[in-house]
């Protein structure tokens, strides 16, 4: 089902590059935002795991340095009879962590030095096999590409109305004007829609898996928990488009914000998983 996901993800950036990119300079434009598309398409399906850590600013992570971090992943490797991930780690004193890559064979898991200080060995190990249960169900890749689309869409919507600035919306009339702007403005809601597409349910299914893999299902219930108290009090200063890789909502997704947030609520997974 997330190859099918996957596949109409990138059809529908491509529609979206071609229809954007003929709106701003015609069919010069349709054939540069088809040739575009084309590249991001392909890039982001190989290099899935390397553009996460690009836009994460991740390095990796030495076994001197997190010892447990690579027991954990080994016991829990082995446990499932999956590969051992690269390791990263990403410099901020926020509590989180995520996976990313194309497949099981090309993954990468990277926690942040807040995960480190902050969580117990029993949450850390929680945390990690969600992250493997994500590797494990294939999620990984589908959430990368999100990331790309919604970057790549706000992109070209922001060349759009620079375009508009300077001359690009006289022809046509007013009319033909605010329909361009209009479609232009809807291009980064379209790339919110698309975050929030990544079907929330996938976390839940994440967190019983995960908890399965662990045979614990406090560790990783009492760290969601540590990790939300931490991002609302000190949200992670990170490309928007990104925050739906991470275990918790990065961002303060408070009030109306967390109706449109790309997570569950914390409060909802943690009961899901006590009740299981």
């Amino acid at each position: 089902m997330n190859h099918i996901k996957t596949l109409l993800l990138m059809v529908f950036l491509t529609i979206i590059f071609i229809y954007l990119g003929g709106l701003i300079a015609g069919d010069s434009g349709v054939i540069i935002a088809f040739v575009l598309a084309l590249a991001i398409n392909f890039f982001a399906y190989w290099s899935s795991d390397r553009l996460a850590i690009m836009m994460t600013r991740s390095k990796p992570l030495a076994e001197e340095e997190a010892p447990d971090v690579y027991r954990a992943l080994r016991e829990l490797t082995a446990r499932e009879n999956l590969p051992m991930p690269r390791v990263y780690i990403m410099p901020t004193d926020q509590p989180n962590a995520f996976a990313a890559g194309r497949n099981p064979q090309n993954s990468v898991v990277a926690v942040t030095r807040g995960i480190l200080q902050i969580l117990s060995y029993q949450e850390l190990k929680g945390v990690l096999a969600h992250e493997l249960a994500h590797i494990k169900n294939r999620d990984i890749l589908i959430n990368t590409i999100a990331a790309v689309m919604a970057g790549a869409l706000v992109f070209i919507s922001r060349m759009g109305m620079w375009g508009m600035m300077f001359g690009g919306s006289r022809r046509g009339g007013g009319a033909a004007a605010l329909i361009k702007l209009a479609l232009l403005i809807f291009a980064p809601i379209a790339a919110l829609l698309i975050r929030m597409a990544i079907s929330r349910t996938r976390e839940y299914q994440a967190d019983a898996s995960g908890a399965m893999m662990a045979q614990d299902t406090e560790g990783l219930a009492s760290a969601l928990q540590k990790m939300e108290s931490y991002a609302r009090r000190r949200p992670l200063e990170i490309n928007a488009a990104t925050s739906h890789m991470f275990i918790v909502n990065p961002l303060s997704a408070k009030n109306l914000g967390s109706l449109f947030s790309t997570h569950p609520p914390v409060q909802e997974r943690v009961k899901k998983l006590r009740d299981l």
